[in-house]
């Protein structure tokens, strides 16, 4: 049958950060969370929404401890003022799971196309405003984890960076995919800068296959195509698992005692779309090291975030 929402283990005592937590896979995330003792503080672009979500989520765990706070990832004053609000919480775990998918080009209150700027820059904004209280922690803990949300269409991404913005030509599914391979370009090299520190501390990407929750819909709906959102009803109910089988990926990396470093869970059933969550290899492109620094490098110098890590030991002599 393979590891379930059953297995997660014993969370009291542990503080998570979820982004994106008042619906789909956020809110499934957080539900099971709270369900086993954990601490969540749900940061959501839409309070109202936010704290309707906790109340629902209530009524399913009365002793739930959920503190509701305002993060929209497409403003990075929204993120930083998120950060500042929390600075006080003890973290454990960060669950960079918030995105848009293949939305009309827009941009981002700081000008950046709004996939690349929510899916990625907005989560590498955070995870670098919390990395001080992720990392405070004595060598008897658990390692802190950094979990971060990508998608099995990371595969067909490409980082352009001639035109990571889409200025010049702009594809909704395209830079959907470039989004989600820099995620996981993200997490392995965040990974690998936190091994060089010998820091306490894990980086992983999931991705939740093919799961039914309203992300598919906000694109045909922004561009007011009915049809294609009554074909996405059909789809999602012939092909698609639900949104808490979709979180079992996050959830197995967020919690499960033998989850990995620098690794990619994703659901190993049909097609990686559905069933119980297993390490998988993701896209080659992924593992390119190279590409990896040149983002983090484009990404730092966008937001304005430094990381207080050491740079992997294989690049000593590089300027990133």
């Amino acid at each position: 049958m393979g590891w379930t929402a059953d297995d997660v283990p014993d969370q009291t005592g542990r503080t998570v950060v979820v982004t994106g937590a008042n619906s789909g896979i956020g809110l499934e995330t957080t539900r099971e969370l709270a369900r086993n003792g954990a601490s969540v503080i749900m940061a959501v672009r839409s309070v109202d929404r936010g704290e309707d979500a906790a109340d629902d989520l209530r009524e399913d765990v009365p002793d739930a401890d959920l503190r509701v706070e305002a993060c929209d990832l497409a403003s990075l004053e929204s993120v930083r003022s998120f950060a500042d609000r929390i600075a006080d919480a003890d973290l454990d775990v960060l669950i960079n799971n918030a995105g848009v998918m293949a939305i009309p080009r827009s941009e981002t209150e700081d000008g950046f196309e709004t996939q690349f700027g929510v899916n990625h820059l907005g989560h590498f904004t955070l995870t670098g405003l919390l990395l001080e209280s992720l990392l405070e922690r004595s060598d008897d803990d658990p390692p802190a984890r950094i979990v971060t949300v990508s998608s099995g269409l990371h595969e067909r991404g490409e980082i352009d960076f001639d035109d990571l913005h889409g200025e010049d030509e702009y594809d909704p599914w395209d830079a959907y995919a470039q989004s989600k391979l820099a995620n996981v370009l993200f997490a392995y090299e965040l990974e690998r800068r936190l091994l060089t520190a010998d820091a306490n501390a894990q980086s992983m990407a999931v991705h939740p296959g093919y799961a039914d929750t309203r992300l598919q819909y906000r694109g045909p709906e922004q561009r007011g195509s009915r049809l294609r959102v009554a074909l996405n009803r059909v789809t999602n109910a012939v092909l698609a698992q639900s949104a808490d089988a979709g979180a079992l990926p996050t959830l197995y990396a967020a919690t499960a005692l033998d989850a990995e470093g620098g690794a990619y869970y994703g659901p190993g059933g049909f097609m990686n779309m559905r069933g119980a969550p297993e390490r998988q290899a993701s896209a080659d492109r992924s593992y390119d090291e190279e590409t990896a620094r040149q983002l983090w490098r484009v990404s730092r110098e966008s937001t304005g975030v430094s990381y207080d890590l050491p740079r992997p030991a294989a690049d000593v002599d590089a300027t990133i």
